[in-house]
């Protein structure tokens, strides 16, 4: 059975996260490893309201924060080794990674 490791990355810091994705791109490539992506998700656009005062009264609003969120997708298929050590390493404090593990049986198995 093969395993398919799924990573989302995110992160506000453009830079940050296309050196992340690229890293990752370079380890795959060194080790031989089958990586599809990476995929870029349309930027999220946010804002959230700012107050003078922490009791967030509607009167005492003083404007709007406003940043974009970035997202990248990648597969890596097989070589869970790999996957595993891509997941223990240390990223930036703004880039926020995620990974879900997909079992992947061959056609005609039961």
């Amino acid at each position: 059975m093969t395993f398919v490791t799924k990573l989302s990355l995110e992160s506000g810091d453009r830079a940050a996260l296309d050196g992340v994705v690229s890293d990752i791109k370079e380890t795959c490539r060194r080790k031989g490893a089958e990586l599809k992506g990476p995929h870029s998700d349309t930027p999220a656009e946010y804002a959230v309201p700012l107050y003078a005062r922490l009791g967030g009264e509607q009167t005492a609003r003083t404007g709007t924060w406003e940043y974009t969120v970035y997202r990248r997708r990648l597969e890596l298929h097989g070589h869970d080794d790999l996957a595993r050590s891509i997941m223990e390493r240390e990223f930036p404090d703004s880039v926020r990674v995620e990974a879900e593990l997909e079992q992947v049986k061959p056609l005609g198995s039961s």
